[in-house]
């Protein structure tokens, strides 16, 4: 599970028995005694999105917080699947890419998964 703290997005192991904290948005993040985990080192990130196509490139919100936490990851030994989640009126035909973007290697909507990599 994800939490930003000072800007940044870390990712945290959540177990169902603890108790989310909402943000400053009222969305549950885990407490900060929970160790924060290094992206490269998971096996698979869920990615929200507003937009995403054929080619594996998604518009967020556009606060650049997931860029920002995936950034290095082609430095990294191993990379996690990244798995967008979306509903099927958000593909689009094609979007603009930026140098920093991360391609997702999957999108599962409410109509199918499409393998992207």
């Amino acid at each position: 599970m994800d939490r930003v703290h000072r800007g940044r997005l870390h990712f945290h192991l959540w177990r169902r028995e603890r108790r989310l904290k909402a943000n400053r948005f009222g969305i549950g993040e885990p407490r900060r005694r929970e160790r924060a985990r290094a992206a490269w080192a998971l096996d698979a990130i869920l990615v929200p999105l507003v937009g995403f196509d054929d080619r594996g490139h998604r518009l967020g919100m556009g606060g650049g917080f997931y860029d920002r936490a995936l950034a290095d990851l082609a430095r990294r030994p191993r990379r996690p699947r990244l798995i967008g989640v979306a509903f099927e009126f958000q593909r689009q035909p094609r979007l603009r890419e930026a140098a920093w973007d991360q391609p997702l290697d999957q999108v599962v909507t409410d109509v199918r998964r499409y393998l992207l990599s």
